[in-house]
């Protein structure tokens, strides 16, 4: 496996993580459990740490990541305030493989200080002198349980059309949807054509935006990550083997290392069988729970072959 892939984590102080560590990481990575289980909050935190390259881009990800939680809010009027998104981060450690990053609100004598660690390397900043300036890895995308929104869709489709594989989008969407024959930006919006006309993606299912979200999205995470919440969001179980094979064969085809999230359970059905028709041996499902006395967290890793025999046995998955 790529050395810049996570392979371990440890989270602390972060959401519903006091002390949390997982290992065994691979290439695909699908998580379930039950609802408010941490599924997320997971990612959340592998995201903030491949992304937190220096002070920029760790601010970037905290922001970026409230942001996407306060989706609904911001739309109904909340401010997009930095310092509010990154102070509800007090606290926050994450230490992989590849990177160590923690944040913590210092408070001296009445003066608010930030202390930014990145790799040993410690920084801190009166938070009145504070610039709260963001920055933005390009080969790391997030995508929340809404889809991408037109303008990110067309900044990663261009990196579909650089390596010239317009028809392959194509054809991933014709095979999930027969009335879709192409894939186009015109007048600057996302459009889709069936029945010989273009029309904006608005018009097809959330799971037309979602799709087309993800693959452009791996396309634009080459060499990088890509984190997808819901993956299964407005895609019927009957589509699901197929988008599976298309995630497992892009990931390991452009370098991009994958987590999703899920729970459902023909999700995880669909992704064995695409493991097992693959033969991929670089991509596993973990499983969250809570212990029931301790209330601690933890999670399990299951390979291939043992996510199928857990399957066909009635045996416990998605915290169940």
């Amino acid at each position: 496996m790529n050395k810049h892939f996570l392979q371990q984590i440890q989270i602390k102080n972060f959401k519903c993580f006091d002390d949390f560590e997982a290992d065994s990481l691979g290439r695909v990575n699908l998580i379930g459990g039950k609802n408010n289980v941490g599924k997320t909050a997971f990612m959340e935190a592998c995201y903030i740490n491949v992304s937190a390259q220096d002070i920029k881009s760790f601010v970037g990800a905290l922001v970026s990541i409230k942001v996407m939680r306060e989706n609904l809010n911001l739309l109904s009027g909340l401010n997009n305030d930095s310092q509010h998104f990154i102070e509800r981060s007090n606290g926050v450690f994450v230490e992989s493989n590849n990177n160590q990053v923690s944040f913590k609100i210092e408070d001296k004598e009445g003066i608010k200080s930030y202390r930014f660690e990145i790799n040993n390397q410690c920084i801190t900043v009166n938070s009145n002198e504070f610039s709260f300036e963001q920055e933005f890895i390009p080969n790391i995308k997030f995508i929340d349980n809404f889809g991408h929104a037109n303008n990110e869709i067309i900044r990663n489709y261009s990196s579909v059309q650089k390596k010239d594989e317009e028809a392959s989008l194509n054809a991933i969407l014709n095979a999930f949807d027969s009335s879709i024959d192409a894939f186009k930006i015109i007048d600057e919006k996302p459009q889709c054509k069936t029945n010989n006309q273009y029309l904006e993606i608005t018009e097809f299912g959330d799971g037309v935006r979602h799709l087309i979200s993800i693959v452009t999205s791996l396309y634009a995470s080459e060499n990088g990550y890509l984190f997808i919440d819901e993956m299964d969001n407005g895609i019927h179980f009957s589509l699901l083997d197929e988008l599976w094979k298309n995630i497992l064969v892009l990931s390991k085809k452009l370098n991009v290392q994958v987590f999703a999230t899920t729970h459902s359970k023909e999700c995880i059905e669909s992704f064995n069988r695409a493991q097992q028709a693959l033969n991929d041996q670089e991509s596993f499902y973990f499983e969250m729970a809570r212990n029931i006395k301790t209330n601690k967290i933890f999670m399990r890793d299951l390979d291939t072959e043992q996510l199928e025999y857990e399957l066909t046995h009635q045996g416990k998955y998605r915290g169940e």
